[in-house]
């Protein structure tokens, strides 16, 4: 068993405080830390699925929309960007190279999609193309790798063809030689 008198420590006194304080100060700044905390994290709450989406402090916007749009489900719309919102207040938006960033008590992360602000958003449908939603990316990819495939069947197609030209045409062509060499020494 421990010995109760060794394991008991003295209550702290001023400048053993100020000490540690110190301590801890030139720890940060050599990179050390002797707390063992997770890194901090931000939340954000996907306005599409309702889920909320845990990212590290200095994740870009732009990563944290292709994390969120990535995972939608099919027929959800994607989002456009990512705010900061508090009730009462004007949210603040961020910019696709903006690290995420938390603003206090009150404010919480949140996406945007067009249906939250119908008609603000123009350019991210030319940007976008015609497709809107999961759904419809999902339909372009599985039209794009049909295309692929009757591409590829096509290229064979052209690529028997033209071999059972050429081979036809090999076997014709010694007698067609033959036939055109027979019929000009007959005739002089």
């Amino acid at each position: 068993m421990a010995n109760p008198e060794v394991t008991k420590q003295p209550p702290p006194d001023e400048a053993a405080m100020e000490r540690r304080a110190d301590e801890t100060v030139q720890a940060g700044k050599d990179g050390a830390s002797n707390n063992s905390s997770p890194p901090p994290f931000l939340e954000v709450t996907c306005r599409s699925s309702g889920e909320v989406r845990r990212f590290a402090a200095g994740t870009t916007a732009r990563y944290a929309l292709h994390a969120v749009n990535r995972k939608l489900p099919p027929g959800s719309p994607a989002a456009l960007h990512v705010e900061a919102a508090k009730d009462g207040e004007e949210p603040v938006c961020f910019g696709p190279t903006a690290p995420l960033a938390d603003y206090g008590r009150g404010w919480r992360l949140q996406t945007v999609t067009e249906q939250d602000a119908p008609g603000t958003h123009h350019d991210a449908k030319k940007q976008g193309g015609e497709a809107k939603g999961a759904r419809d990316r999902e339909a372009l990819r599985k039209k794009g790798a049909s295309v692929y495939l009757a591409k590829i069947v096509l290229a064979f197609v052209f690529i028997f063809l033209f071999g059972g030209l050429f081979t036809y045409l090999l076997e014709k062509i010694p007698d067609m030689i033959q036939l055109a060499t027979s019929a000009s020494p007959e005739s002089s």
